[in-house]
């Protein structure tokens, strides 16, 4: 794989075989070629990375917001966005989280924010 395209589900196989910093990378030069200006590419690119990983790994509750997104109206881009915002919110909730909070609780909190997502939601919070 030598391109990513938010707008085009990269095949899961080929992506699935890149390793991480590739990902990244990939997700990367394709923010800086559109040359769209962002606070911090790097971090942009590890968010994209991250959702479109766990597209790829088929993580129910994430192909089913992604679906249900495009349905609403969103493009795969912003959809890419709006399950990143969930992401975002749950790495910081993880690092908060009380050393007894277990990963399958915080997996639970992630997999029920990610099903509430809804292009109307994500519009009003984040103004898209």
């Amino acid at each position: 794989m030598k391109r990513y395209d938010p707008e085009t589900s990269p095949d899961p196989v080929q992506w699935l075989a890149l390793d991480e910093g590739e990902r990244i990378s990939l997700a990367e030069r394709h923010h800086k070629a559109t040359k769209v200006r962002l606070p911090n590419v790097r971090v942009h690119a590890v968010i994209h990375t991250v959702v479109e990983t766990q597209l790829a790994m088929n993580l129910e509750p994430v192909v089913r917001a992604m679906e249900r997104l495009r349905r609403e109206g969103l493009t795969r881009h912003d959809a890419v966005h709006a399950i990143g915002t969930a992401v975002a919110e749950h790495l910081f909730e993880a690092v908060r989280a009380p050393v007894e909070d277990s990963s399958d609780v915080l997996q639970a909190r992630y997999n029920a924010a990610v099903e509430r997502l809804t292009a109307k939601s994500w519009r009003e919070e984040y103004g898209e």
